[in-house]
């Protein structure tokens, strides 16, 4: 399964990829874990040892005029990525990890050498029945004009119980729908009453919350390390549980 984490900046994005990550490694899973967030902190909340020596993929800049080239304008859209992950992207307790790095913004609809080099790796990211690769992405929706996020099974979109986070969740699923992806549900996180409940739901009409994850103040104390707390394990469980049967039943967005 090929999943995409999205949603405004500071609803918990990274912390639902980590436990995602997490415990499927621990069932044994093959995890590829990557972070798309220019501002990249997955590697620290999944407690690699050094996350700082870890090469982003948008830094190669050598590499990447060699495999996509500029000539004219021209870029090659598909440059070969297959031997990036044993050379950069380092394992940690079960979980491979890619960091893409920063992009700069590809004005009027133009696609920059780092973004099609960096899509082309997403792509690459061939998933067998016993692996998962789960991406990070940035937050907001700008990764969707982009094109980035093509290819996954499922796009996940976690949402606080605030307005704005709403705004944001109801753009990325009508952009992501434009893109022809059609499993985009939503996760609650920091929820913690029935009030708050009762604010998703009526603030993502037709939108499916594939369940939420409560306010907990032993994984806020963490300050930004992962952390499987009792509450966090099972909330995850749960929308992992209801995700598989969304898109075994439906399908993924690949074809």
């Amino acid at each position: 399964m090929k999943l995409a984490i999205s949603g405004k900046g500071g609803v918990g994005k990274t912390t639902l990829t980590a436990a995602l990550a997490r415990q499927y490694a621990d069932e044994g899973r093959h995890v590829f874990a990557v972070d798309a967030d220019p501002d990249a902190n997955l590697a620290a909340t999944l407690g690699y040892p050094d996350p700082s020596s870890i090469t982003p993929l948008a830094e190669l800049k050598d590499l990447i005029r060699e495999r996509v080239g500029e000539k004219g304008g021209m870029y090659k859209l598909n440059p070969r990525v297959d031997d990036l992950p044993e050379k950069y992207c380092p394992e940690w307790k079960g979980i491979r990890l890619a960091v893409m790095g920063g992009v700069r913004a590809a004005g009027g609809g133009c696609m920059c050498p780092e973004s099609a080099f960096l899509r082309a790796f997403l792509l690459h990211l061939v998933v067998r029945p016993d692996e998962v690769v789960l991406a990070d992405m940035e937050a907001g929706i700008e990764h969707l004009g982009r094109g980035t996020a093509r290819g996954v099974d499922a796009f996940l979109v976690v949402v606080q119980p605030i307005r704005t986070s709403l705004q944001t969740a109801l753009s990325v699923r009508d952009l992501a729908s434009n893109l022809g992806v059609r499993n985009v549900f939503a996760v609650g996180n920091r929820v913690r009453d029935e009030a708050d409940r009762d604010f998703l739901l009526d603030g993502l009409p037709g939108m499916e919350i594939l369940g939420v994850i409560p306010h907990d103040e032993e994984l806020a104390a963490a300050r930004g390390m992962l952390v499987m707390t009792p509450a966090l394990n099972a909330a995850v469980r749960a929308i992992r549980q209801a995700l598989e049967e969304r898109v075994g039943r439906a399908g993924g967005n690949r074809g």
